[in-house]
């Protein structure tokens, strides 16, 4: 596997199809996949344990929701359908996984609520009530942090974003860079190498 993912907005690798399954919350899952597309091999290990240690939206839940990187959009597709009230911003420099994300939101009938798009055609007006995200911890420390410094400020007031960080790839230290930055940080889990983080509030400064 390559980074190739995190930074190609047109992937180079060959289109080779699959599919994955997964379980979260009592629902099963069957999403497609394809080469050139993080993790496209296997429900990702961070955005397990995110998916089964934050908690998840519920049917009371409205306003947008953000899956920042959503890759072939297994994020996008659990809160979309435990949140049906809710429209979910799925948003990925890579075209080809916004393609499958779209594709996987429809054939689990949620496309009408789903809105995947780059991440700079979200229009500027509009605020989160909650943020999810795997982030790309690949691409450097200031380049996570500056992809937090550009979405974090959008939480709508009371609201909560929700990251997983591999331990040792910076998991800690955003902890405490977050925290610096004025954010509420409580680490909510610890499992296979990552961290689940909840951040919550806004800094003075944004």
């Amino acid at each position: 596997m390559t980074a190739e993912h995190y930074f190609s907005t047109d992937p180079d690798a060959p289109m080779r199809r699959g599919e994955i399954e997964f379980s979260v919350a009592g629902r099963d899952y069957r999403l497609a996949v394809a080469s050139g597309v993080f993790s496209a091999g296997r429900l990702d290990p961070g955005t397990a344990v995110l998916l089964r240690k934050a908690e998840l939206p519920g049917a009371g839940t409205e306003g947008a929701l953000l899956d920042l990187g959503c890759g072939y959009g297994p994020i996008t597709c659990v809160l979309a359908t435990e949140a049906p009230g809710a429209t979910v911003h799925a948003i990925d420099v890579n075209s080809r996984a916004r393609d499958l994300t779209t594709e996987n939101a429809a054939a689990l009938g949620l496309a009408a609520r789903v809105r995947v798009s780059p991440p700079d055609e979200v229009p500027a007006d509009v605020t989160f009530t909650e943020i999810w995200s795997n982030p790309p911890t690949h691409v450097g420390k200031a380049e996570l942090h500056a992809l937090m410094d550009r979405w974090l400020p959008r939480l709508a007031p009371g609201g909560v974003a929700w990251l997983v960080i591999n331990r040792n790839l910076g998991g800690d230290s955003l902890h405490t860079w977050l925290t610096g930055k004025g954010w509420q940080v409580e680490r909510i889990a610890s499992q296979k190498g990552f961290r689940v983080l909840r951040v919550t509030g806004k800094p003075a400064a944004v």
